[in-house]
């Protein structure tokens, strides 16, 4: 059963694993608490000496608004008043004006400054470039550079492969976006979607050693996005596409994986599949019943949730009910997408045509990429015992993880404030890693179909819990997992170009 609490967030155990440790089972219902303060502060104030504003009156202030105080500093201390910088920790941006509204409030403190420890991190971004060889003197100048650089870029152009091991192509991914549909918020353009393809780059160095590199176009036009990536290709090793709305992604990827001998991969579509694929192995496993005898209602046939729904029925599922903006999807019914279409001839064979919520009944699954606030836990109470649910649109979840009825015994969401999180970060650093090393010419459904069952091979049968279906991000097994996985699916299909085992 999951574990919650009528009413509360979900309780928060003692997390066994430690940072650059893997997680383990030990207690399966750990978790980070994250989230239940995720708006950090740095308040500097000034308290006056005067018997007024004491330290005690500002920290009752923060903890009587609801907010919590970290670490304190002392900034600058004079026999009239002191300077201090507290961290304070609120629920979220509103929370936190509250907050600083109650210690202005204070008599003897003088708010100076407040800073959004998130706007912090992203002072000057979040990435650099960083030199592999000094420079120490003119003949390293010379090496590196002009003359002796030459007969690197003769032996490139005689020999176009060589670029691979004698530039930064052969670990560089392109980081690809053109604003259009950000996380949650929807079409925000280039220069708004930038800070999101820098943290996206971040990951993948932070998770698998991968070199990125943010680009965001100023275009929505679908021939111009295609040719600015071809024009660019030369420079990088893969290239990964990300928030780039429906249905542009798909033609997008489509063209550029025809046009390029190198790895094009929609990270919203197959990331986020690989992701559930694993979690929806192990939840199948954990309630005792194999993927081929889930009966699933999805909803969202998005980028991603189509391909969702894809991975599901590759790894065995036989019987989805989706569910577009109209209604059910199935055959003959009017205004489907093309992927729709083909979704209809390989779903729904009774041709269901009622709500999502009439759908529920009798069902073991349900997998939502839509919106927030969809369904209600009474809305859930029809369908099977042991039922699994995977909740996964941002920044709300189709149905309140607290609110769950117990029939409900694994439940995921796309949030890192519950267990279970479906995070597109368990996936695309190794699948990156593994195309790189390889050199393989493109990603295949073959590759995430492998990736997919090795994450889940990384919780064994015992250590299953309600609660941990999907193995942590930070559990450093995972980058390496799929990365291999993505190079014997490569061996096997003879499409590596590169010998492995020189590796």
């Amino acid at each position: 059963m999951v574990t919650r609490s009528k009413g509360k967030k979900p309780a928060n155990p003692t997390v066994t694993e430690a940072p650059g440790q893997p997680a383990t089972a030990a207690e399966p219902e750990a978790r980070r608490e994250i989230g239940e303060r995720s708006y950090t502060m740095i308040v500097r104030a000034k308290l006056a000496r005067n018997g007024k504003g004491t330290l005690s009156d500002f920290t009752g202030a923060v903890t009587k608004s609801g907010g919590d105080t970290g670490n304190i500093h002392v900034v600058k201390s004079t026999s009239e008043f002191i300077i201090r910088d507290f961290d304070i920790s609120a629920r979220d941006v509103k929370h936190g004006e509250k907050v600083i509204e109650a210690l202005k409030a204070v008599p003897g403190v003088e708010i100076v400054n407040v800073s959004d420890v998130v706007f912090l991190k992203h002072l000057g971004g979040k990435i650099s470039i960083t030199p592999t060889s000094e420079v120490k003197n003119s003949v390293d100048l010379a090496q590196v550079y002009t003359p002796e650089v030459a007969r690197v870029c003769k032996a490139i152009e005689a020999d176009p492969s060589k670029a691979f091991n004698l530039t930064i192509r052969g670990k560089m991914v392109a980081v690809v976006s053109d604003g259009s549909r950000v996380l949650a918020l929807g079409n925000i353009g280039a220069l708004g979607a930038l800070p999101v393809m820098e943290g996206k780059a971040m990951l993948f160095k932070r998770f698998a050693g991968v070199d990125a590199f943010p680009i965001c176009l100023n275009t929505q036009n679908a021939d111009e996005i295609v040719a600015a990536v071809k024009a660019i290709a030369p420079n990088f090793g893969a290239i990964n596409l990300e928030d780039i709305e429906s249905p542009r992604c798909y033609e997008v990827e489509r063209r550029l994986r025809e046009a390029l001998d190198i790895p094009v991969f929609h990270d919203d579509q197959h990331g986020t599949a690989i992701v559930v694929g694993a979690a929806a192995l192990n939840a199948a496993k954990f309630v005792k019943k194999p993927l081929s005898k889930l009966k699933v209602v999805a909803v969202g046939t998005g980028a991603a949730g189509m391909a969702c729904i894809k991975m599901l029925i590759d790894l065995g599922v036989k019987d989805i009910i989706a569910y577009n903006k109209s209604g059910a999807v199935y055959k003959g019914a009017p205004n489907l997408t093309e992927t729709e279409t083909w979704l209809a001839e390989h779903s729904n064979e009774a041709c269901f045509k009622g709500t999502y919520k009439e759908a529920l009944k009798g069902r073991d699954m349900f997998l939502g990429l839509s919106v927030g606030g969809l369904l209600t836990g009474d809305d859930l109470k029809v369908m099977n015992k042991k039922a699994i649910v995977f909740a996964l649109a941002n920044p709300q979840a189709e149905v309140d993880p607290e609110n769950v009825p117990d029939n409900v015994v694994v439940m995921a969401t796309g949030s890192s404030r519950y267990p279970n999180q479906i995070n597109n970060a368990l996936a695309f650093p190794g699948i990156f890693r593994g195309a790189l090393e390889s050199r393989v010419p493109q990603i295949t459904d073959e590759m995430s179909l492998e990736a997919a069952r090795s994450l889940a091979g990384l919780i064994k049968t015992a250590e299953l819990h309600g609660d941990y279906v999907i193995p942590s991000v930070f559990d450093t097994r995972v980058a390496t997992t799929v990365a291999d996985a993505v190079k014997r699916i490569a061996v096997k299909s003879g499409t590596a170009r590169r010998d492995l085992k020189l590796m």
